[in-house]
């Protein structure tokens, strides 16, 4: 039970395949590290064990299929935002409003991946409504960060996120509209990806017809995130965004690897983002382990005008179609945060929403005449490492106080408004052992393209091999 853990998702996949191990194996061996490891990180506080159980004994008694699917989990455990439904179990978005809420039907994307043979095991932690920087809600309380549980694993996908990094599960399903995958996992030394909007679907959210929020794969390493792309990835017909999976799977694009030809990194946008340095210089060097492989590397970046203004407005209005009935009805029980997004939403006019719509579409064409030069633009994946499971956001970012609650997220909300798919990969270390991660970011729906780039780096920096960690106390960093 102990060595299962220690198994990548393709590796437990294949044995799965080869019955070497049954599906029910695998889901003790996760019940076993979550009991072990959830007193000191509180990744997974809703567990559905018996559903669990009784799922991997129908898999171990049907017949195998005639040929395995793209994406066949096979038996493999995964852990589910406790943002979206699981039937039969307790979904709580993060909020006393829905404490004792039990769905009645799954997510369609859930019953996608319990069809390729994915296990749910439970529910990760969210903040409320998957809302803030920082895994923390009134119901569960907060998530630690393995790598040091002073540390937050930062939101709003930390609970998979620590998850992942602790052994607790193979593979970890999230969100992402300002970075709430990519963060998470540069924070906990994870594989997170924000993929094109339309490639996995996100079922009939309110905001159907927004691509600012997305449905994607945390992983721990780049070839099974690759794997659980391709058990996500496909047409729905209750998602209008949706398209079909493109005809080369992404697993079997990643172990057909190829080195991009020209690659940009920026630290900074030209000086526009507040970084801390440490993590620039670290992303800088990393960045450079390209050259090795082939590729020219170049200090560049497309200008980005006035994005976070247009982010904060379009962000402003999903909040108002989402989220404007519970403020009418409940503001007493929303936090802050919550009441900042939606009351922003309220206060813009018709005319600063028609010129955020401009200012994006701006953007896009910026980059697109950016990525004629470059394969790949790559910078930090956050603009600092962890910090105080106790606080809500970063203090400082570079020694300056944030302009408002999204300041840390800026690197990852400029690529949420081009709509272009990027990944997060783990690149280093602070003084402070604190896990820093580069964004990888493509062309329009060049997700096999990153995943290709990001397997290569992966390799030559040789630091997948250091998951899963023991959680572990350790100094709190200044700020």
């Amino acid at each position: 039970m102990e060595t299962l853990i220690h198994l990548t998702a393709c590796e437990a996949v294949d044995l799965l395949q080869r019955r070497d191990i049954s599906p029910l194996d695998l889901v003790e061996a996760s019940a076993r590290r979550i009991a072990a490891v959830e007193p000191a990180i509180n990744a997974i506080p809703v567990l559905c064990l018996e559903r669990a159980r009784e799922h991997a004994r129908r898999l171990m008694n049907a017949a195998a299929p005639a040929s395995l699917p793209r994406g066949w989990l096979g038996g493999l455990p995964l852990a589910i935002k406790d943002l979206i439904d699981v039937a039969g179990v307790r979904t709580t978005y993060g909020s006393p409003l829905y404490a004792d809420n039990i769905a009645q039907r799954s997510h369609p994307l859930v019953a996608r991946l319990e069809a390729l043979g994915g296990i749910v095991i439970g529910k990760s932690n969210i903040p409320e409504f998957a809302v803030g920087g920082n895994t923390v809600n009134p119901l569960f309380g907060g998530t630690r960060n393995p790598w040091n549980t002073r540390l937050t694993p930062g939101g709003s996908t930390g609970g998979g996120a620590a998850a992942l990094a602790a052994g607790e599960v193979w593979l970890a399903h999230g969100t992402d509209h300002g970075g709430s995958l990519r963060r998470p996992a540069a924070y906990c030394g994870v594989v997170g990806m924000r993929c094109s909007p339309g490639r996995v679907t996100r079922g009939t959210p309110r905001n159907l017809w927004s691509p600012q929020v997305v449905q994607g794969p945390m992983a721990r390493n780049v070839a099974d995130l690759a794997l659980f792309l391709d058990a996500m990835a496909g047409f729905c017909p209750q998602d209008p965004l949706t398209f079909d999976a493109p005809q080369q799977g992404y697993l079997d694009a990643v172990r057909a690897a190829r080195a991009p030809t020209r690659v940009a990194y920026t630290g900074d946008f030209g000086g526009r983002i507040a970084v801390d340095r440490e993590t620039r210089e670290i992303c800088a060097q990393a960045v450079r382990r390209f050259e090795g492989l082939g590729t020219s590397v170049e200090e560049a970046s497309p200008a980005i005008g006035e994005a976070e203004d247009a982010f904060l407005v379009i962000r402003g209005q999903n909040f108002l179609v989402d989220r404007e009935t519970l403020l009418q009805t409940h503001r007493d029980r929303l936090k802050p945060d919550m009441i900042w997004n939606i009351e922003r939403g309220q206060r813009q006019s018709a005319s600063r929403l028609a010129w955020a719509d401009r200012e994006r579409a701006k953007l896009y064409g910026t980059f697109l005449e950016f990525f004629e030069r470059y394969d790949l633009l790559i910078t930090p994946a956050a603009t600092t490492p962890a910090w105080s499971a106790d606080t809500p956001h970063p203090e400082r970012i570079d020694g300056k106080l944030p302009a408002n609650i999204m300041a840390a997220s800026l690197l990852n909300s400029i690529i949420t408004l081009t709509g272009l798919p990027s990944l997060v990969l783990p690149c280093g270390f602070d003084a402070y052992e604190r896990p820093i991660g580069l964004q990888i970011t493509g062309r329009p729906r060049g997700e096999a393209a990153v995943l290709q780039a990001a397997a290569l780096l992966e390799a030559s920096l040789g630091l997948a091999g250091r998951l899963p960690i023991e959680p572990t106390q350790g100094p709190l960093p200044p700020q």
